[in-house]
């Protein structure tokens, strides 16, 4: 089986469960409930193991290497869009859509009126620095509290006297993002192997406590395999394997009266239709500032040039993208039923999805790197939007 292609408009998104919900029903477990939207059993301690990049269509594809999680499968839930790192984790900490939390994608214009030289900066929020991802530092300029505000489920249950405790790769320790999106004081153990995930996992649960306990585990490797060899590629499979791995020795470890709940972030797709938006005439023509990612882009324009812009990009684009005006991409919800005003002015004012095996990419502007990667997601296929949510009880 291969990785659906099909799209899931914004009028079919109403009929999944999302990644913002998978924290508010793990709350709920932990005070003895189960959710009807996440159906996560009741348990005093629950790990959620976040696998950077797994999607439920690849999963599907690929259950013969994965037979620890092809056996926990369920429904799946939608990811959101953009279908990206930096907007799902907050989605998923915060326990809300992006147009309430603010972090609308990969990077993205934050204020409009705040300029350094003639133009506005935009943000790379998954790195939090400037124009690209390879920038200066932004933590100076944008401070991570004051752009995603909002605590959500993560700090309510920190309040409520949840332990929490984070495992996951050092080096992310109060980075701009980490401080955006994680908005609860807790245990920190820096674990990079699927080893060291484990051992950490085990460790904070090994103690003793009467209070409810929350970990966030992450593995990032999927996801950087998948980016640079291709999802189903030989070394994307063994990675797999050892994303499996990993969870089978979760399992395994798992104490009584603690339960383990496994998802992902976004799918991926391979992509080859190249429209680069650097050197193709007339794309860049009364644009200010192009951010998001090649699935995904957001397009600022100059003063009076929208509508050229708007009709330019649908001309050179045609049926390899779904481009729209900002004020149709808030009528239909794109990012999300309620977007606040600080929100909608990040928002650009155009927007372009890829369809199919298109990415819009940018040669001059962005990393090498990123434009010659082979795995991508963001946009509406079901194989970016959708992935697992796993349950195992130990």
């Amino acid at each position: 089986m291969s990785p659906s292609s099909a799209e899931l408009h914004p009028r079919q998104w109403g009929s999944y469960a999302t990644l913002a919900d998978v924290l508010p029903a793990i709350d709920r477990a932990l005070e003895g409930h189960r959710s009807p939207t996440v159906p996560i059993p009741p348990d005093k301690d629950v790990v959620l193991l976040l696998i950077d990049g797994l999607g439920a269509d690849l999963l599907d594809a690929h259950a013969a290497f994965a037979p620890t999680l092809a056996s926990m499968r369920t429904a799946p839930i939608r990811a959101g869009f953009p279908a990206t790192t930096a907007t799902s984790i907050t989605s998923l900490m915060a326990g809300t859509h992006c147009g309430a939390h603010g972090i609308i994608g990969y990077s993205f214009r934050t204020d409009r009126t705040a300029t350094e030289g003639p133009d506005p900066h935009t943000l790379n929020a998954l790195r939090w620095t400037l124009d690209r991802s390879d920038g200066a530092s932004a933590l100076e300029t944008y401070v991570p509290e004051d752009i995603q505000p909002i605590g959500g489920t993560l700090a309510a249950m920190d309040s409520r006297g949840v332990e929490i405790a984070y495992v996951m790769p050092a080096a992310y320790r109060g980075s701009g993002f980490s401080r955006a999106a994680f908005q609860a004081k807790g245990l920190y153990i820096g674990a990079t192997t699927p080893r060291e995930v484990v051992n950490g996992v085990t460790e904070v649960l090994a103690p003793r406590t009467r209070r409810h306990r929350f970990v966030y585990a992450y593995w990032p490797d999927l996801d950087l395999t998948g980016h640079l060899a291709g999802p189903g590629s030989e070394p994307w499979l063994q990675t797999l394997q050892l994303a499996d791995q990993l969870v089978a020795d979760l399992i395994t470890d798992l104490p009584q009266h603690a339960a383990l709940v496994v998802t992902g972030d976004h799918g991926m797709i391979q992509a080859d239709m190249r429209f680069d938006i650097d050197t193709i005439d007339g794309m860049l023509t009364g644009v200010q500032a192009v951010a998001g990612e090649m699935r995904a882009r957001e397009v600022y324009t100059r003063p009076g040039a929208r509508d050229d812009v708007l009709q330019a990009w649908r001309a050179i684009l045609d049926d390899d993208a779904h481009v729209a005006p900002r004020e149709q991409v808030l009528d239909e919800q794109w990012f999300g039923p309620e977007v606040t005003d600080v929100v909608a002015e990040r928002i650009g004012d155009v927007v372009a999805v890829a369809r199919g095996a298109a990415i819009l990419t940018r040669t001059l502007s962005e990393p090498q790197l990123e434009t010659e990667m082979l795995g991508h997601h963001g946009a509406w296929t079901a194989a970016e939007q959708l992935v697992p949510v796993l349950v195992e009880q130990g």
